[in-house]
């Protein structure tokens, strides 16, 4: 009796399925989570196999507690991957972070945490693939994950953007187009073991994934796709810079010094309705500065930042948010605006880091479905970012390896 039932346990191992796993939002107390490396800071963390990884965030509470990371690696579905740690990691993790500093000459204090991977502990990430890195406080209570990527350099992507060919969409919409050549390689039956993923300005909330190979031409997959791979133009980024919190600067209508210093941006409009107008930006992205620090890590301060936004007809059955890299956009109950009769405006306050930021604003409606172009608008000359990430796993092999990582960027779209 014991034989048979451990025999259907088997059995039905391999019908067990995993959810995807999902980030994990930081609580109030951690401020710009931050990820460096041989990519710009704080942007979505693609490295190439064997470079290093920096992970840095605040604690804004004054305790100089202590956090451990983990790291898991997943297959292209973001379900866990079969693979055992040793597998894909050369030592261990949940190890304590050491490397922290408390904030110097700041009106908010904090503690400034840095995760450098490779370290003594965790020496080499082995294969390349999905991860997931997950901090946890001391008494083993998750605080915030974050997701990244590692990719061999096996394949050259080729990224092309176009406008799209449905005329219902031609002024609002952007095409990838791709063409993957493998290096030294040969791609067997790719319709089944190559996967692709695309990134529109390191939004991984908003990537289209999964898109088959439609031609072969010699060694190289071609896509060309419509409406499967084309993206909403969106808008160019609003921006703020606070790197002077004694004065206002670009952006910026009035500062106040409370408890903190308190910072009001102009404010802002609906540009659906308006015509395009070229801004540059960078893309939804942040930079941390200081004008009177040496490092702005731990001397920058934060600010409250108080974001105001005239309303619409258009917005209304909806809630409004502010949306941007600075907090991974995500939409929580702390980016929400809430209207205010007295001033005729939506406000919203946030507290940040000093820097230059992107931010827009977008909007959800009750069915809990995102609108980024509501407000905003959908502009095809729109310039954004794209990066596609190309999953490989070939016949008999255990996990989802990414073979090449390519970029473009709409600035030179084309018909």
């Amino acid at each position: 009796m014991i034989i048979k039932y451990a025999l259907c346990l088997i059995l039905l191992i391999p019908l067990i399925v995993f959810p995807q796993v999902e980030e994990v939002d930081p609580p109030d107390y951690i401020g710009t989570v931050n990820f460096k490396g041989n990519t710009p800071e704080s942007q979505l963390p693609v490295l190439r196999l064997g470079e290093y990884l920096v992970l840095e965030f605040d604690a804004l509470n004054g305790n100089e507690d202590d956090y451990y990371y983990k790291i898991k690696h997943y297959d292209f579905d973001w379900t866990p991957s079969i693979l055992v740690q040793s597998e894909y990691m050369e030592g261990y993790d949940n190890q304590r972070i050491r490397n922290y500093e408390n904030s110097f000459n700041t009106y908010q204090i904090y503690s400034h945490y840095k995760l450098t991977i490779p370290n003594n502990q965790t020496r080499k990430l082995k294969v390349s693939g999905n991860y997931l890195i997950s901090i946890y406080d001391s008494y083993g209570d998750l605080v915030f994950s974050r997701k990244f990527m590692i990719y061999e350099d096996k394949a050259n992507v080729g990224v092309t953007l176009k406008r799209s060919r449905d005329l219902q969409y031609i002024e609002e919409k952007q095409r990838v187009e791709l063409v993957i050549s493998p290096i030294n390689m040969r791609l067997n039956n790719p319709k089944q073991t190559i996967k692709t993923v695309i990134v529109q300005n390191n939004n991984l909330k908003t990537a289209i994934t999964d898109l088959r190979p439609q031609f072969t031409v010699g060694n190289q997959l071609l896509y060309k796709y419509d409406s499967e791979s084309s993206f909403w133009g969106g808008n160019e980024f609003l921006f703020f810079e606070n790197k002077d919190v004694r004065a206002a600067s670009t952006g910026v209508e009035a500062i106040d010094l409370k408890e903190i210093y308190h910072n009001y941006l102009f404010t802002n409009f609906e540009r659906a309705s308006r015509p395009y107008t070229y801004n540059p930006d960078i893309n939804g992205n942040y930079v941390i500065l200081n004008m009177d620090a040496d490092n702005p890590s731990i001397e920058a301060d934060y600010v409250w930042v108080h974001f105001s936004l005239l309303p619409n007809e258009s917005m209304e059955g909806h809630a409004i948010h502010v949306y941007g890299n600075f907090n991974n956009y995500a939409i929580n109950e702390s980016t929400k605006l809430i209207y205010d009769e007295y001033t005729d405006r939506y406000h919203c306050a946030l507290l940040l880091k000093q820097g230059f930021y992107n931010y827009k604003y977008v909007a959800v409606d009750k069915s809990g479905a995102l609108n980024e172009g509501l407000i905003s608008g959908n502009f095809y000359q729109t310039e954004n970012n794209y990066k596609v990430l190309v999953y490989y796993r070939d016949l008999g092999t255990r996990y989802d390896k990414i073979i090449g990582l390519g970029e473009g960027s709409s600035v030179n779209i084309s018909n």
